[in-house]
């Protein structure tokens, strides 16, 4: 398996980068129909493409019924990329864990080792039960950890008998092994006691959005501790938008141009909706940042900005400023212990270019595919004397 490398250019380690493939669409503005760009396969090979040659480690892909399908999507894209690490996103509830073993099994072999997996339960009881899901949150915790524990003994090649109070299988293993050994790496996220049990018992590598750093600080923390009860070590990444440019009031004009549409009343039925339809105790947490929809209390935290939660469920907030400020600011939550970054920009396309042009280079990341060639003095080139030359 070929993978990226990252090196920083520092005595610091070295953060890896994910970005996104937003497969329920994308945009120029959030809340409105202008600039608009449907999730057409097309348009998602682009940016899948655009991360590979950059230098993206690997690309996160959500799940849920105004997703198209997350799994289908990373085997179509791996024929299209070459070194990217793919991340669908896996709601247990919706098909058994030999099923999805067999899935997972199969996107590993097709990427030649390029696949992981972001389990995700669910946290909006009205969506879940269109997909035939009517668990209370905590239970739904507790069958994820039953299908986690299938899952794993099976793609680790164990014939796996079990019995839960969810779920029951009898003599299931997999005829078609993954690549990876001992197994595909399993990534989750959630905030609640019964999800951190979840983490702490059966996963990799652990999932927090960008909240400020005392409250990441804290659930880190406890993660680690209730692990260390089951004698193990999970690894930790950062859910977040970047907003990256040149200068700090360019990236803050980009900010504010990004809800320039958004009307008042999106912002409402957005909020209403999330605190109707979720049981999420990190979709609450989201919310509160920003007091349920106040457009002047955006700012929660330096270079934190709450505007993507006014009407985006799930992960809402961005760093916001200059290349250096934003990586200084990522450096701040690695030294609590983020080792990954799954970032995103609106729109993914053109946000890809500017994350991995400008942020980089600061990280001490590689950048692109390594070809280099010679080019006359003109617009890309540079004269004799090192100073850029315009074309007449």
């Amino acid at each position: 398996m070929s993978v990226t490398r990252f090196h920083s250019a520092s005595n610091e380690k070295p953060l890896d980068l994910f970005w996104f493939i937003p497969v329920s669409g994308d945009g120029s503005y959030l809340g409105t129909d202008k600039g608009h760009r449907p999730a057409e396969f097309s348009y998602l090979k682009q940016i899948a493409q655009a991360a590979d040659r950059l230098g993206f480690k690997g690309v996160l892909i959500p799940t849920g019924k105004s997703c198209d399908d997350p799994f289908i999507t990373a085997a179509a894209l791996a024929a299209h990329t070459e070194r990217l690490l793919f991340l669908p996103a896996l709601r247990p509830g919706v098909a058994s864990p030999t099923y999805v073993a067999r899935q997972a099994a199969a996107l590993d072999r097709i990427s030649n080792g390029r696949y992981l997996v972001n389990v995700v339960t669910g946290g909006n009881p009205t969506e879940l039960a269109g997909d035939g899901i009517f668990l209370p949150h905590d239970e739904r915790y507790a069958h994820t950890a039953e299908f986690l524990t299938i899952y794993s003994r099976l793609l680790r090649g164990e014939k796996v008998d079990f019995e839960g109070k969810y779920l029951k299988v009898k003599g299931a293993r997999l005829d078609f092994p993954p690549v990876q050994q001992p197994s595909p790496p399993i990534w989750f996220g959630g905030s609640s006691d019964a999800a951190i049990e979840v983490a702490a018992e059966h996963v990799d590598t652990y999932l927090t959005w960008g909240e400020p750093l005392d409250d990441v600080r804290l659930k880190l923390d406890a993660v680690r501790k209730r692990a260390k009860a089951f004698g193990r070590t999970v690894k930790f990444g950062l859910r977040i938008h970047l907003i990256v440019r040149d200068t700090d009031e360019e990236a803050w004009a980009a900010a504010d141009k990004l809800i320039r549409h958004l009307p008042d009343e999106a912002v409402d039925a957005a909020q209403k909706k999330f605190a109707a339809e979720s049981d999420s105790i990190g979709q609450k947490r989201m919310s509160a940042l920003h007091g349920s929809g106040r457009r002047d209390n955006l700012i929660i935290a330096p270079n934190l900005w709450a505007g993507i939660g006014l009407v985006r469920g799930g992960a809402g907030t961005a760093l916001v400023g200059d290349a250096d400020t934003v990586a200084t600011r990522l450096r701040e939550y690695q030294a609590l212990g983020i080792e990954t970054i799954i970032a995103s920009g609106y729109p993914h396309l053109e946000e890809a270019y500017q994350t991995a042009e400008l942020l980089f280079p600061k990280l001490g990341i590689q950048t692109g595919s390594g070809i280099r060639h010679t080019t006359a003095p003109g617009e890309f080139g540079v004269s004799g004397t090192g100073i850029r030359v315009s074309a007449s």
